[in-house]
């Protein structure tokens, strides 16, 4: 292919499947990548990916890969040689790459006892680029819906006021939106349900992480060395584990969680459970 600039070494673009959102605990399921070589010829590696551990129904529902496509596959240690050796040497680009796709390699990487960042050299990452030269900040809501510049930009009522327009334009145009117009998708939504389609919740976790969940009827952690174990349990017999949390490094809502739990107090199940 013709490349748009020389390159001074190959460069992987790749882009990752996952058991969930978090790149530090969860694992990988598919890896797919494309290395463009300085002569600008390609190599492909495409593998599917036990992660040897059942894959959450709704990581399923975004990438469509469930426990039994990769059942019979290779574990990520099984070919952490391979994907080093394609890796090694070169620039690697993807798309959210910096928060979410290299650190879910570095952790795989960790766990087989390789450095991942030794085999790198430059990460080039295209949602910056794009948010760089297409700005995406409140300023650029405003001219985009509105029409206008932000004056007064970062002062809070201004900035208050200016994210109400831009609010008031998404709703208004989602209200006049014909079929095809992708703000068809809220037309007609009150904001809770707008709330839940722009960052929708699996109503079994009882917090935004979903360190709690609810399990046959029962709220269980969902995390560590306790995971599947009733939270009716923990509170009757290892409290400790519950002042544990709530002094730790957790969200919000899991202490409160936490803290309801030492006071007897658990959180009502999602309705229709019984």
């Amino acid at each position: 292919m013709n490349l748009p600039i020389p390159l001074e070494r190959p460069v992987v673009i790749f882009d990752l499947e996952t058991t969930g959102l978090y790149p530090r605990k969860d694992r990988i399921v598919e890896i797919a990548a494309v290395k463009i070589n300085p002569d600008g010829s390609e190599e492909t590696l495409e593998r599917l990916l036990n992660p040897g551990r059942p894959i959450p129904p709704e990581a399923t529902s975004v990438h469509g890969i469930s426990d039994a496509d990769v059942k019979d596959c290779p574990t990520f240690a099984d070919i952490a040689d391979e994907l080093y050796a394609f890796f090694e040497g070169c620039d690697v680009s993807g798309f959210n790459s910096d928060r979410y796709d290299i650190p879910c390699l570095e952790a795989e990487f960790l766990r087989v006892g390789r450095n991942f960042g030794a085999a790198v050299v430059n990460r080039i990452d295209v949602q910056r680029i794009y948010h760089r030269m297409e700005p995406r900040d409140l300023s650029a809501a405003l001219a985009y819906y509105c029409g206008r510049s932000h004056e007064g930009a970062h002062g809070a009522l201004a900035d208050a006021k200016a994210t109400r327009d831009v609010l008031f334009a998404q709703l208004t145009r989602a209200a006049s939106a014909q079929p095809g117009d992708r703000y068809a998708a809220i037309k007609g939504m009150s904001m809770s349900e707008i709330c839940g389609f722009i960052a929708p919740r699996d109503p079994m976790n009882a917090d935004g992480a979903g360190m709690f969940r609810w399990r046959d009827g029962q709220l269980c952690v969902n995390f560590g060395k306790k995971k599947g174990e009733t939270l009716k349990n923990i509170m009757l017999n290892e409290p400790g584990f519950l002042r544990w949390i709530v002094k730790g490094d957790f969200d919000t809502d899991v202490k409160a969680i936490a803290a309801d739990a030492l006071e007897g107090r658990l959180p009502p199940p999602p309705s229709g459970m019984k």
